[in-house]
C-alpha cells in the first residue's frame, strides 16, 4: 500500500501561543486535519485555517476518544493522503503519549515527524520566576507525573532528599499525598514549594509555601486549570519578573500565600 499522507506529532507548548515554534505553525498551516488535545488555546488552532479540527483530548478523566481510536484515525487519514497534525500541549514526548503514537504510525508504515514543544515542566516555573536549576542551590531536576502515586513513589525513591528540584505535572488533586510521600522519604517539611496554575496564560496563578503546607492542604487557589508543582530550594530564589514588580504583594513568600501573576 502506497501511503501519500503524513502525520506530524506537534507540541503546542505550555499555553501561551507566543511560545509556539515556527515549525509548529508551519505544520498547522499546511494541515488537512488537526486532532487536538484539551487545553489548546483557540488562537493556536486559528493557524490551521484550511483544516478540519477534531477534539480528541481528555479532562478530569473524561476521554473524548480512546488512545487506540486516535491511532486508527491518524492512520486512516494519512492513508487517504491527508496531512494530519496531532496537536498536544507541551511537548509530545513529555507525558504526552507521543511515543505510543509514533510507534503505532511506524508499525502502520505511515510517514511521520516530531515537532518538539516547550514543556510546562520548565515554562510554568520560569513564568513564575522560579529557575528549576540554580548554581549553588540545585544542579538537577526531576520531572515526574503526579497522576499515579505508585509511579511517583518509585521515581522519588531514586533520589536523595533535598538534593534536587522536583517538578510534578498533573498532580494538583493529589498534592497532599505526594507531599506526604516526600516527607516520609526524608524531605524537610520546610522545603519551599510552589504551585503554578495556568502557567504562561493571562490567568496564571502562583501559590508559594512549604512542603508541609502542601501536605496539610493549605493551598489557596481558585482555579482548576493545569498545574505544575515545584518542590525545592529554587522556589525561594524568587526572581522578580518585570510584571511582578508592579505589585509588591505578588512578591510575598509567606507560607500559604497565593500570588496572581498577569503575564
Amino acid at each position: 500500500m502506497v501511503v501519500k499522507g503524513h502525520v506530524s506529532l506537534v507540541g503546542a507548548g505550555p499555553g501561551d501561543p507566543g511560545l509556539l515554534t515556527r515549525k509548529a505553525i508551519a505544520r498547522l498551516r499546511s494541515a488537512d486535519l488537526v486532532l487536538y488535545d484539551a487545553l489548546i488555546d483557540d488562537r493556536v488552532l486559528k493557524y490551521a485555517r484550511r483544516a478540519q479540527k477534531f477534539f480528541v483530548g481528555k479532562r478530569a478523566g473524561r476521554h473524548a476518544m480512546s488512545q487506540e481510536a486516535i491511532h486508527g484515525l491518524m492512520i486512516r487519514a494519512a492513508r487517504r493522503g491527508r496531512r494530519v497534525v496531532r496537536l498536544k500541549g507541551g511537548d509530545p514526548f513529555v507525558f504526552g503519549r507521543g511515543g505510543e503514537e509514533a510507534l503505532a504510525l511506524q508499525r502502520a508504515g505511515v510517514p511521520y515527524d516530531i515537532v518538539p514543544g516547550v514543556s510546562s515542566a520548565i515554562a510554568a516555573p520560569a513564568s513564575a520566576g522560579i529557575p528549576v536549576t540554580h548554581r549553588g542551590v540545585s544542579s538537577a531536576f526531576l520531572v515526574v507525573s503526579g497522576h499515579d502515586e505508585t509511579a511517583f513513589a518509585s521515581a522519588i525513591d531514586q533520589v536523595r532528599p533535598n538534593q534536587m528540584t522536583i517538578v510534578i505535572l498533573m498532580g494538583l488533586t493529589r498534592s497532599a499525598a505526594l507531599a506526604c510521600a516526600l516527607v516520609d522519604r526524608g524531605w524537610s517539611r520546610g522545603t519551599p514549594a510552589a504551585v503554578i496554575v495556568d502557567g504562561t496564560r493571562p490567568q496564571q496563578q502562583v501559590w508559594r509555601g512549604t512542603l508541609d503546607d502542601l501536605a496539610f492542604e493549605r493551598v489557596d487557589l481558585d482555579s482548576n486549570g493545569p498545574a505544575t508543582i515545584v518542590v525545592g530550594d529554587v522556589v525561594a530564589v524568587s526572581l522578580q519578573l518585570a510584571e511582578q514588580k508592579r505589585s509588591p504583594e505578588r512578591l510575598a513568600l509567606r507560607s500559604g500565600n497565593r500570588v496572581n501573576a498577569r503575564i
